[in-house]
C-alpha cells in the first residue's frame, strides 16, 4: 500500500490469505481495507483461473493475464469515476443556473408585488374619488329644489 500525504499516520499490518498463502501486508489504510484488497485479489485469481487453458500458461503468462485484468478493472473504474465527475460538474452548473433563475424569479415577483401595491393604491384613490363624486352629486340634488311640471 502506498502513502497518501500524511507521513505521521499509523501504519497498519494484517495477515491475509492470497492464493492459499499467508502474507503479512502493511499500509496506512485500515486492516479491514487490507483484508478487502486481499479478498479482491483472491476473487480475481479465481475468475482468471476459470478461463480456458489457464493451467497451460506459463507463470509469466499467468501473471501478465492477472496484470491485464487488474489494469482493465482500474481503467473501467477510472472511466466510471471521470463520468461521475462530469455528471457532478453538469449538475453543479444546472444548480447554479437554477439558483440564478430563482433569484430572477424572486426579483420579478418583488417587482410584480410592487406593481400590485401601486395599482391597489391607485384603485383605492379612484374609489375614494368616485365616492366623493357621488356624494357631491347627491348634495347638489338636495340643495336644488325639485322642479315639478
Amino acid at each position: 500500500m502506498y502513502v497518501k500525504g500524511d507521513f505521521m499516520a499509523k501504519k497498519n499490518t494484517a495477515e491475509v490469505l492470497i492464493n492459499g498463502k499467508i502474507y503479512t501486508i502493511s499500509g496506512y489504510e485500515s486492516t479491514a481495507y487490507l483484508h478487502k484488497v486481499a479478498t479482491f485479489l483472491n476473487e480475481l485469481e479465481e475468475d482468471i483461473s476459470k478461463t480456458e487453458n489457464y493451467n497451460m500458461l506459463s507463470p509469466d503468462e499467468k501473471q501478465l493475464l492477472k496484470n491485464m485484468n487488474l489494469a482493465d478493472v482500474y481503467f473501467k473504474a477510472n472511466d466510471a469515476r471521470e463520468e461521475l465527475e462530469h455528471q457532478v460538474e453538469d449538475k453543479d452548473r444546472e444548480i447554479y443556473s437554477l439558483k440564478h433563475d430563482l433569484i430572477d424569479a424572486r426579483l420579478e415577483k418583488d417587482k410584480l408585488l410592487q406593481q400590485i401595491k401601486e395599482l391597489e393604491t391607485k384603485l383605492a384613490e379612484e374609489q375614494k374619488r368616485r365616492i366623493r363624486a357621488v356624494k357631491s352629486t347627491e348634495l347638489r340634488k338636495l340643495r336644488k329644489p325639485e322642479q315639478r311640471l
